[in-house]
């Protein structure tokens, strides 16, 4: 079994640069889709311990926003595409030009859960299609869940599996940067990878790493 504590910067140079191709797929994606322009990239993977997940987006009370989605195929295991609300909200602002959305009010409208669905829904395949591709293993996402809540409520769903024999996970930061003749909004994300038991190394192994070493 991988222990996620021989990972070394080798191995997240590799997921950074699968990444980084993933989120050029995606800037594409939403550049056709939304007819703007879109550039993304990852500027940093790491590993985590789980209690250091949720001080990543803001601390375990923190409401963000979520999509999530479950890896099936060859190394399963699950995919969170997390935001801090305020960031959320800068983004599907942006998207669906509607200033009044606010994914931290008891109020959002369905057609921002949309949205907020459908790019976490790009990313998330296109950070899969990129590791597929590389690691020529058969990787199938399930269709995504889009949820609002305080991280730790949202977290736990995915940790439930992973727990049981490690305390770490992956986490790909993400960078989302939307121009058009007038401005230039940043968003902050953050992917989180938690492969289930034995995928960490059936991953690495097809991309030609020994991860015992």
């Amino acid at each position: 079994m991988f222990d996620y504590e021989h990972i070394t910067n080798d191995h997240l140079d590799i997921l950074r640069e699968i990444g980084n191709i993933g989120a050029g797929n995606a800037a594409t994606s939403l550049s056709a889709m939304l007819s703007k322009t879109i550039d993304m990239k990852v500027p940093s993977v790491r590993v985590v311990p789980f209690n250091d997940i949720c001080e990543s987006v803001g601390g375990e009370e923190a409401v963000v926003a979520a999509v999530f989605l479950r890896i099936d195929g060859d190394a399963p295991g699950s995919m969170f595409f997390m935001l801090p609300a305020d960031e959320a909200s800068s983004l599907i602002q942006q998207l669906i030009m509607d200033p009044s959305v606010d994914f931290a009010s008891s109020d959002i409208p369905e057609m921002a859960l949309s949205a907020m669905n459908e790019v976490g829904n790009i990313l998330s395949g296109s950070y899969l299609s990129a590791l597929s591709d590389f690691t020529k293993l058969n990787l199938q996402p399930t269709p995504p869940a889009v949820a609002i809540d305080m991280s730790m409520a949202i977290l736990s769903f995915g940790l439930v599996e992973i727990s049981k024999v490690g305390d770490y996970a992956i986490l790909i930061d993400t960078e989302i940067n939307e121009k058009d003749e007038d401005n230039s909004v940043q968003t902050k994300g953050h992917f989180f990878l938690l492969p289930d038991p034995d995928s960490l190394g059936i991953i690495f192994r097809s991309l030609g790493v020994n991860p015992d070493e």
